[in-house]
């Protein structure tokens, strides 16, 4: 089930939407959410200088993300909510004021088509881009609140398995902020299959920075996760498959969990 497109003049009729919906008739009390979900660029853009190799690369996209995104939303029967558009358009887990939401050089590469652009080319990505994703993802928990439900909020991204000459030894990386209430079980949990874990590793979620679960779930008090998958490990359909049945595994007992859907407020 496709988004609705925005308004904004900036995508034409035969370009993709700006969200993807998966499993919408769920009832589960989770909600799956993918920001690097797609390396699409808007007709408009063109390619934004770049090839189409460097388009499909880490820097474009998170590299089997939406796929796991996919397949854990049919394993656990949850809805899902998927970004249409490359982070190199708009990057949708970070603040519209950051250089980094629309960044002129990502890992060493220069973007061409992002150096210079104006205010106005600025809030026209955001319009199209940008605030759908997020308007769908705050309108899925809206509902599940109205509802009576406190849900979890989950957040699928990769990370590539060698950064700056450093290799990443763990398959999965969990990142959290001060509220520890999903992340120590699922860290133990996944431990507990003999897996190496990152704790924080590759990347802890960053306050002030990181936008999508500091803003839709630490706001409103709801337990999350936010979850690096090695990409080497999910890039075709197999690993998707078996990464996102491992993570399943684990994360299925603390959806059925009551006590873990509790609003608790660890920031602002």
């Amino acid at each position: 089930m496709s988004g609705n497109r925005a308004a904004a003049g900036l995508l034409a009729a035969d370009d993709p939407p700006p969200v993807r919906f998966v499993n919408t008739a769920s009832n589960a009390p989770a909600l799956l959410i993918c920001d690097h979900a797609s390396a699409v660029v808007p007709k408009a853009l063109g390619s934004l200088g770049l090839s189409s190799r460097a388009l499909a690369s880490h820097i474009g996209w998170d590299i089997g993300a939406a796929a796991v995104t996919e397949v854990l939303a049919d394993q656990l029967d949850l809805p899902a909510v998927l970004s249409g558009y490359s982070r190199l358009v708009v990057d949708c887990n970070r603040y519209l004021h950051d250089d980094a939401a629309m960044r002129e050089v990502s890992d060493g590469v220069d973007i061409p088509g992002n150096l210079g652009i104006d205010d106005a080319a600025q809030e026209e990505r955001a319009a199209a881009c940008y605030w759908p994703y997020h308007h769908a993802v705050a309108q899925r928990l809206d509902a599940m609140q109205r509802d009576g439900t406190v849900p979890m909020l989950v957040s699928i991204h990769s990370c590539t398995p060698r950064m700056n000459g450093v290799d990443r030894p763990w398959p999965i990386g969990v990142s959290w902020a001060r509220d520890r209430r999903l992340s120590l079980p699922l860290i133990a949990a996944l431990r507990g299959e003999g897996l190496i874990v990152g704790d924080n590793e590759p990347y802890a979620i960053d306050i002030g920075i990181d936008y999508t679960v500091p803003e839709h779930a630490m706001r409103r008090g709801l337990p999350h996760l936010q979850i690096e998958f090695r990409q080497d490990l999910i890039a075709d359909a197999v690993g998707a498959e078996r990464w996102a049945g491992v993570f399943a595994d684990a994360l299925a007992p603390m959806i059925g969990d009551p006590a873990l859907h509790r609003v608790a407020r660890y920031w602002p």
